[in-house]
């Protein structure tokens, strides 16, 4: 059987089990499991023998089952990286992209009013990630920010050993990696100039009614309690202890929860609080600080 046959074989098996996208998925994971290009893919008769057509047609399979295909792969691209996932980590989304570059663009405007240079050569700052799971956006701020120190904490062992990979594997060493729960594994003393999080923030008895998909997602990582807001009550609660005076909070929000967790911030001393919107338009990240 060649490539472009399993591939129409995997397109059909998928659009019957209503993945969308079906024949852009079948193609990437023949991609992948051949480790071939799109165009190869499409341009050559590649030739695929028994056992590999065994193995694609078990990953076929999980993923008519509904496991992932970022599982099934077993990486996702992320701010121009690798970023590996599987059993036990959050995998990704293009909401979190998007709260990198805004996150990015925020500081450097900070940077540029406090006269700070942010090169290598320039002043050291320090960012804190909350609830970190596979590192992407640790990883990618300390790549964009090469003189930053940076740290990720999460509770989950799991998900850290793949940050710490991710670290490895896309050579990142300004990056500390942390198990423990939010702010607790921290010296008192050391302050940040952004504390950023991507928080569990589903609502308890929302979490069996989402896609198929993300019901393969550690719970941990989606739980919010009961309305969705326990983490965004702890984060903002804690976060003035650890923030620089001219420091800023960033945090991913469901589509829902903005005027909540303006109400939390502001319930703290927040203050510039304002919210960036998603491609779909919804209030998804929120920006703060504690002094003008």
């Amino acid at each position: 059987m060649t490539a472009i046959d399993k591939l129409r074989e995997l397109s059909q098996l998928f659009t019957k089990a209503g993945i969308p996208e079906p024949t852009k998925e079948a193609a990437t994971l023949l991609t992948e499991t051949l480790n071939i290009s799109s165009a190869a893919l499409h341009a050559s008769p590649h030739e695929i023998d028994g056992n590999t057509a065994t193995q694609i047609d078990a990953l076929a399979a999980r993923r008519v089952r509904g496991e992932p295909l970022q599982y099934l792969i077993g990486h996702v691209d992320f701010w121009g990286m690798s970023i590996q996932v599987g059993k036990g980590v959050l995998i990704p989304r293009p909401e979190t992209e998007l709260m990198v570059e805004e996150t990015i663009r925020i500081m450097m405007d900070a940077g540029a009013a406090r006269q700070l240079a942010f090169t290598e050569a320039g002043p050291r700052i320090n960012i804190l990630d909350l609830c970190t799971g596979s590192g992407c956006i640790a990883l990618a701020l300390a790549k964009e920010f090469p003189q930053a120190a940076v740290y990720g904490i999460d509770k989950s062992a799991a998900a850290l050993a793949y940050a710490r990979k991710n670290a490895d594997c896309n050579r990142i060493g300004n990056v500390t990696f942390i198990e423990g729960d939010l702010f607790r594994p921290l010296n008192s003393g050391l302050l940040f100039d952004c504390i950023i999080s991507n928080p569990p923030y589903i609502r308890s008895n929302d979490i069996s009614g989402l896609q198929k998909e993300i019901g393969h997602e550690p719970a941990e990582a989606l739980d919010g309690g009961e309305s969705g807001l326990d983490y965004y009550n702890e984060i903002l609660k804690e976060a003035p202890r650890h923030l620089d005076k001219k420091g800023i909070v960033i945090l991913e929000i469901g589509f829902d929860q903005a005027d909540d967790v303006r109400r939390i911030a502001a319930q703290h001393g927040f203050r510039d609080i304002r919210f960036i919107k998603d491609y779909a338009g919804f209030k998804r990240i929120f920006v703060a600080k504690l002094y003008s």
